[in-house]
C-alpha cells in the first residue's frame, strides 16, 4: 500500500514526511509542467511519425534495390549506406531494417545486426526472416540461448524453412555443450581425435621424419641449421618444407583413415549456421 511504500522510502533514506526542511514550493503536477513547458516546441508534438510522401516511398525503394545490388557484389559497406538512405525517408519499412541486418552481419557487425532485426520486429512482429537474422547474429554473439529462442519463433511463423531447422538444431546444440578442458575452440572434440588410434599412429609418424624433427629441433633451439640466424624467423624454404610435410600428413590420414577425415569434416560442417536463403534480400 502507499503509507507502507512511504514508510519503506522514509526508513531507507532516513527522511520524513513530517521534515519542514524537505518541503518544496511546488506539487509534483506542478513541476512536471513547469518542466515540460521549458522543453523546445518539436518535443510537445504530437510524436506520431510523419507518414512519408509517394515520392519518398518510391525513392526509398530505388535506396533498398541498390542496396541489395550493393549485396550481390559483395559491397557491403555500400550496401548499409543505401539501406540507411532508403529508412530515413522511410522508416516504418521492416524490409529496410532487416536487410541492412544482413549488411551488417557480412561486415561482423553482429550487434548492429541485432539492433536493427529488433526495430523490423517492432514494426511487423510477424516478419519471420527478421527473427531468423536475428537468431545469427545472436550465434554470432555466442548467445546460444536467445538465438535458440528466435530460431523457434522463425519456424513458427515459416515452418518448412530448412534453414531455420538446421540452425536451431546447431543452436541447441551448442546451448547445451559444456566447455572442457581438452576440447578445442567451438567445442571441437580434441580429446576424441587424440584417443584415436589411427590418428595418432600417423602423428607418430610424422613426428618420426628426419625433416619434420630438423626443423622442430630448429624452431625450439633458435639454431642455425634449419632455422637461419638464432633468434629469427624461420625462412621461406623451411615454412614451404613444414607446409609440405603437414600435407603429406594429410594425405596420409586421407588414405589411411578416410572415415577419420569424413567425421571432421562433418563435425565441422555440422557446427556453422547457415545463411542460405537468409542472404537473399526482399
Amino acid at each position: 500500500s502507499c503509507p507502507v511504500a512511504i514508510q519503506c522510502l522514509e526508513t531507507a533514506f532516513g527522511v520524513s514526511v513530517e521534515d519542514q526542511a524537505l518541503a518544496v514550493s511546488q506539487t509534483l503536477p506542478e513541476i512536471f509542467e513547469a518542466a515540460v513547458g521549458k522543453e523546445p516546441e518539436h518535443f510537445r508534438t504530437n510524436s506520431e511519425p510523419v507518414t512519408p510522401s509517394e515520392d519518398d516511398i518510391a525513392e526509398a525503394e530505388r535506396l533498398k534495390t541498390e542496396g541489395n545490388e550493393q549485396m550481390k557484389a559483395e559491397n557491403f559497406e555500400a550496401a548499409v549506406s543505401f539501406y540507411g538512405k532508403a529508412i530515413e525517408l522511410n522508416p516504418s519499412n521492416a524490409v529496410y531494417f532487416c536487410n541492412r541486418a544482413a549488411a551488417y552481419s557480412k561486415l561482423g557487425n553482429y550487434a548492429g545486426a541485432v539492433r536493427d532485426c529488433e526495430r523490423a520486429i517492432g514494426i511487423d512482429p510477424n516478419y519471420s526472416k527478421a527473427y531468423g537474422r536475428m537468431g545469427l547474429a545472436l550465434s554470432s554473439l555466442n548467445k546460444h540461448t536467445e538465438a535458440v529462442v528466435y530460431y523457434k519463433k522463425a519456424l513458427e511463423l515459416d515452418p518448412d524453412n530448412e534453414t531455420y531447422k538446421s540452425n536451431l538444431k546447431i543452436a541447441e546444440q551448442k546451448m547445451k555443450e559444456t566447455p572442457s578442458p581438452t576440447g578445442g575452440p567451438g567445442g571441437f572434440d580434441l580429446a576424441g581425435l587424440l584417443n584415436n588410434p589411427g590418428f595418432m599412429s600417423m602423428a607418430s609418424n610424422l613426428m618420426n621424419n628426419p625433416q619434420v624433427q630438423q626443423l622442430m629441433s630448429g624452431m625450439i633451439s633458435g639454431g642455425h641449421n634449419s632455422m637461419g640466424a638464432a633468434g629469427t624467423s624461420p625462412s621461406t624454404n623451411d615454412l614451404a618444407s613444414l607446409i609440405q610435410a603437414g600435407q603429406q600428413f594429410a594425405q596420409q590420414m586421407q588414405q589411411q583413415n578416410p572415415e577419420l577425415i569424413e567425421q571432421l569434416r562433418s563435425q565441422i560442417r555440422s557446427r556453422t549456421p547457415s545463411a542460405s536463403n537468409e542472404d537473399q534480400q526482399e
